[in-house]
């Protein structure tokens, strides 16, 4: 190692262990202020070739900081307290996403938390915490699963039981990064990583490991606390990927990892004249680790491929991710419904066959996404750990159905809008000299000028922006390739059934 790699490694132990003995100290949901200090520390982060000082000032960054700020706030609100949080064993009130259900009402309360949640964005948010919160608190309700995973005198699941509190009582902000590299599609596809670029271990110490590489691709990195670094939830590791099977969680902003960042969607514009980018600006990063020093009280996984295969599906966490998602999903239908039914209205076009027939498309894309969502919290029940979840098999219906759903939701959306999505003058033409004709020329039959430029710089934002292509892309691909999803469907499916019905009546005398 070279002297950098030295100070890396002699660094970051403190940083890392010092967090989770922090654990303690928390008292269960936070201010907004109280996030945003905390993203205000040693963290690298890049974007558009420089080095980002502060994200929280960093005008590409700095406005989905605020809006997530806010929603934390929320969570201590009278009107939301009651639905997105609950008091733990210690009295201390959490996020309910973290709340191990126990109960099929217990599912329904984390249902209801998540459409809160999802409701403050209209789903436009992807990435709030409560998803990676359901995550962990699966993890962390499974702990037998991971005590099985055996390495010198670690304790994996003691190990995961402190995270998931360290991360419930102060209320973190998490990430997660869970793809290597490809770079070789023939060898990525036989389940074999690449030494080249994927995230590995190249050394292991009596205090911990040392991993470099790079992972894909982490929502939220820049805004998040902490990253979880996890297995795959759709790529299988070979017996031969030992130093490719871990999974650990470290702060954003531990010695040697850094964060590379897309072209960023918030350009600075007005709410009115980006609704939704200047609002929801989460960020994608790519995710590189220098030669980072792991330490074993933040690893969960390690050298045992064959359960970090199965960990997403053994403690359910696939399942409880997949019903906070649906929820979200939920409600970015409603809004996308909203806002056809709102030009329908305006436009007098309501009462034009082809255009009913259209938007009644999408109403039906929704309500399947609300059947399908009822179903499962409906037929929740007691899983091997003695947990409830809701049945899986209508969310993985649901986590199938969307990435289809949604591309087609958007171009009913540009067909309607067509090119008043374009036509759209901006809010400093109504105040000056051009403002007597944008009144008169923008009005339509039930809304006036500003209201109409106002409802289609929001259909714009939502269907041809660079945020909103960026959201068609992020709804194809949110779980994984959609035909590797929908084969993984078809292996779960219980078809034997369903075929013995089929030989019944052929061997019917």
């Amino acid at each position: 190692m070279d002297e950098s790699t030295h100070n890396h490694a002699d660094a970051a132990p403190e940083q890392a262990t010092q967090s989770i003995t922090s654990s303690a100290s928390g008292t269960g949901i936070r201010t907004g202020a109280q996030y945003l200090e905390g993203l205000r520390d040693d963290r690298e982060v890049w974007t558009e070739g420089k080095r980002i000082a502060d994200v929280t000032r960093e005008p590409s960054m700095m406005r989905g900081a605020q809006t997530l700020a806010s929603f934390l706030d929320r969570q201590d609100e009278d009107t939301y307290r009651d639905t997105v949080t609950y008091l733990d064993d210690d009295g201390d009130r959490c996020a309910t996403a973290y709340m191990i259900p126990k109960s099929k009402e217990d599912i329904a309360q984390r249902g209801r938390a998540y459409v809160q949640w999802a409701r403050w964005s209209n789903g436009m948010f992807g990435r709030t915490p409560d998803y990676k919160n359901a995550s962990l608190m699966a993890f962390a309700g499974a702990t037998e699963f991971l005590a099985q995973g055996t390495k010198g005198q670690a304790d994996f699941a003691g190990n995961m039981t402190t995270f998931y509190k360290l991360a419930r009582k102060n209320d973190k902000v998490l990430t997660h990064t869970l793809v290597n590299p490809t770079f070789n599609f023939q060898q990525a596809a036989s389940g074999k990583f690449s030494e080249k670029v994927a995230l590995q271990v190249v050394k292991e110490t009596d205090a911990g490991i040392i991993v470099n590489g790079a992972r894909l691709l982490a929502t939220l990195g820049p805004l998040a606390d902490e990253i979880e670094v996890f297995p795959s939830t759709v790529l299988r590791a070979t017996e031969d990927n030992i130093p490719f099977a871990f999974a650990f969680a470290i702060p954003i902003a531990t010695p040697g990892l850094k964060l590379i960042c897309r072209d960023t969607y918030d350009h600075g514009k007005s709410h009115f004249d980006a609704p939704l980018s200047s609002r929801y600006e989460e960020m994608d990063a790519v995710v590189v680790f220098e030669n980072v020093f792991i330490p074993w009280e933040r690893i969960f996984m390690y050298g045992e491929p064959h359960l970090c295969n199965q960990a997403f599906a053994a403690t359910n966490a696939v399942v409880h991710m997949m019903h906070q998602v649906a929820c979200g999903k939920l409600v970015k239908s409603e809004f996308l419904l909203g806002i056809l039914c709102s030009i329908a209205r305006a436009s007098g076009r309501d009462k034009d066959l082809h255009t009913k027939g259209l938007i009644a498309e999408v109403m039906q894309m929704t309500e399947t996404i609300r059947a399908l969502l009822f179903s499962a919290e409906a037929q929740a029940h007691e899983d091997q750990h003695g947990n409830f979840i809701p049945l899986r098999g209508p969310l993985d219906t649901s986590r199938n159905l969307f990435p289809k759903f949604y591309p087609r939701m958007i171009e009913i959306l540009q067909l309607i809008g067509s090119s008043s999505l374009m036509a759209t003058p901006a809010e400093a033409d109504f105040s000056n000299e051009l403002g007597t004709d944008v009144e008169q020329y923008f009005q339509l039959t039930n809304m006036d000028s500003r209201d109409r430029v106002g409802l289609f710089r929001l259909a714009h934002d939502v269907a041809i922006s660079g945020f909103g292509t960026r959201q068609a892309l992020y709804e194809r691909f949110f779980f994984g390739p959609p035909a590797l999803i929908a084969s993984g469907y078809y292996d779960l499916y219980d078809k034997d059934p369903l075929i013995d019905r089929v030989d019944a009546l052929l061997n019917e005398a």
